[in-house]
Order: C-alpha cells, then structure tokens, then sequence
C-alpha cells in the first residue's frame, strides 16, 4: 500500500491540484485545511468524489502546534504549502504574515522531526529572490526581500536550511515561479485578467505592465512537487530548486495575449491601487530549472499559450466563474 501523505494548505490552488495528483498515484491523504466554523474545505470540496473519498481533511491551523503534530503523525511524506500569499495585504498586516510563514512553519518543522517523517517539502517563492540581477535566475542568486510576504519566505526557507543542517531533518525546498491554472485565486495577475474578460469587461484594470514573470501551468508545478517529494534522497535532500519554464513574458504583453484568446474586445487601464511601493515592486523574474531537471528530470510539458487556453475555458464555465467577483481589487 503506498505511503500516507500530508498536505498543508491542501484547501488551495497549488494544494487541491497536488492532493487530485496524489489520489490518482494511490496515496491516501491527510489534508489539513484552516479550520473555519463553516466546515467548508476549500476546492477540495470541488473535487471528484472518489478523490475525496481518498483524503482525510484534518481542520486545523499551521500556527498551532498540537494541530501540525495530529496532521504528520504516521505521514512519510509532508508538503508544507500553507502560507499567507497575497504581497499587496502584506503591506497592511506583516505580523499575520510572520505568524503563518514563519512560526508556521516552524511548528511543522518541529512536528516533522518528532514524528520522524521521510520527508518534508516546502515551499518557497520565486518572490525571494527579488528583481533579477541576472537571468535566468538559478538557486545561486542573491536573495532580496521587496515585500513583508517575500521576507516572512526568506526567513521560512533559512529555517528549514537551518533544521536539515542543525537536526539532520530530511527537507528540501522548491521555489515555483509564477504558477497559474485552474482555481488560481484573482489575487494573482492571470485570474485578475481572465475573471474580467470572461465577465464581459471592456476596461481590465491592472497595476504595473512592465514587470516581467515565467509563468507555470499548474500540472507542471504539481510535477515539481512530486518529483523532489520522491527522488532519492541524496539527489535532493538538503537542497532548494527552482521550479519554472525559462519563457519570460511582460504583464503587458499577458494582457494582451488573454485578450486575444478570449476574444473580447477590451484595452487595458492602469488602478493605482494595485501598484506595488516603487522599491517594493520586483520588475523581472525569469527562471533557470537547471537542477531541479538534472537532479530529477523534471521539465514543463504545458507551453504558455496551451496553458492560458486552458485557463481561459475553466473560467469561461460559469460555474467557475460564479465563485469570482470579477473587477473587484481584494488585497
């Protein structure tokens, strides 16, 4: 019987998609989803019965401790996804950033090495490493923090380094640069763009157009993640890979593409609100997966244009679409 696997932040864009993945491999899952008096689990409550019928959901929250412990028991393999993601609200509250990022992970770190899992793989950010200094970006690059989300990531990333190096606790780190796909929250750039045109906008209102990002489709990323969680351990124990494409592409120019997809005649306006604090705003990331391919033969199979198709059709579903609010800004 395969391996019982935990998932932080498996309610999630990214998590939801990685839980789908590890059902479909044969894995029972443990997912834990912040507990809400709702009782509600995320997208995992959009999912194919006979995936959940395959997941235990675990209601808890990663800034308590007993409530990580309860969740890795018995777990081999522990993906932290959990984290506060929204950069503009981190400007608002850093403090509640600093709690789930990084006492967060703290206390799966801990939970890890008393339960004496395989494995942990967490998450980090392409935000990180902050505007390129040079390109592609490889795991060697400096890290900068432009943003109270992309500091509380830095310091979540040194502490894992710091308990694999101190405690021996068997951990790795994938950075994904920007993923997109099915589900994304329309905090980030590409459901913010296709929410608007799928619901019949003539003006998308965006922040900044110059920044330039390497975005990959979700699959890919779900990739990622399982290709670190179980190559050998020497191949990736201990380490931190990118995970991205290496096709970097404006804001500007996204916009343009979606509209061209979409079909909808729209032009594209400037929201001040949505504008980053100059010094705060990473201008270009583009990313070198190098390592993560020679170390486990990862690579991208969805190309931008296919994966924007594909995004585009699951939000022209109005289905879908109904559970966004199309032209409104939410930090």
């Amino acid at each position: 019987m395969a391996e019982l696997v935990a998932v932080t932040g498996a309610e999630g864009f990214i998590g939801s998609h990685l839980v789908e993945e590890l059902v479909r491999r044969g894995h029972p899952v443990r997912a834990m989803v912040q507990y809400n008096s709702f009782g509600a689990a995320g997208w995992l409550d959009h999912l194919d019965a006979e995936v959940t019928a395959r997941v235990q959901v675990h209601p808890g929250d990663i800034r308590d401790q007993q409530s990580v412990q309860a969740l890795v028991d018995g777990a081999e393999v522990v993906y932290h996804l959990a984290a506060l993601i929204a950069i503009p609200y981190s400007y608002q509250a850093p403090r509640s950033y600093l709690d789930t990022n990084v006492i967060g992970t703290a206390n799966v770190l801990d939970a890890v090495r008393a339960a004496g899992s395989a494995r942990l793989v967490h998450t980090s950010t392409s935000e990180t490493y902050g505007t390129a200094r040079s390109v592609p970006i490889a795991e060697s690059h400096p890290l900068q923090a432009q943003s109270p989300y992309a500091a509380t990531k830095v310091a979540a990333d040194k502490l894992v380094e710091a308990y694999h190096l101190s405690f021996a606790l068997p951990a790795v780190t994938l950075r994904p640069f920007n993923t997109y796909g099915p589900r994304q929250s329309a905090r980030a750039v590409i459901p913010t763009i296709v929410t608007q045109l799928a619901a019949g906008a003539r003006e998308i209102s965006l922040g900044a157009l110059d920044p330039t990002r390497d975005f990959t489709f979700v699959t890919d990323t779900v990739e990622a993640f399982l290709s670190v969680g179980t190559a050998p351990a020497s191949a990736v124990v201990g380490e931190v890979f990118n995970a991205g494409t290496g096709d970097e592409v404006s804001i500007g120019q996204l916009a343009t593409d979606l509209v061209r997809l979409t079909g909808v005649d729209a032009t594209v306006v400037g929201d001040p609100r949505r504008i980053r604090p100059k010094d705060s705003e990473v201008m270009r990331l583009v990313c070198d997966a190098t390592k993560l391919r020679d170390r486990t033969g990862w690579r991208p199979r969805v190309d931008r244009e296919a994966g924007l198709r594909r995004t585009v059709d699951w939000f022209r579903d109005p289905a879908n679409l109904a559970g966004y609010r199309p032209g409104r800004y939410d930090r």
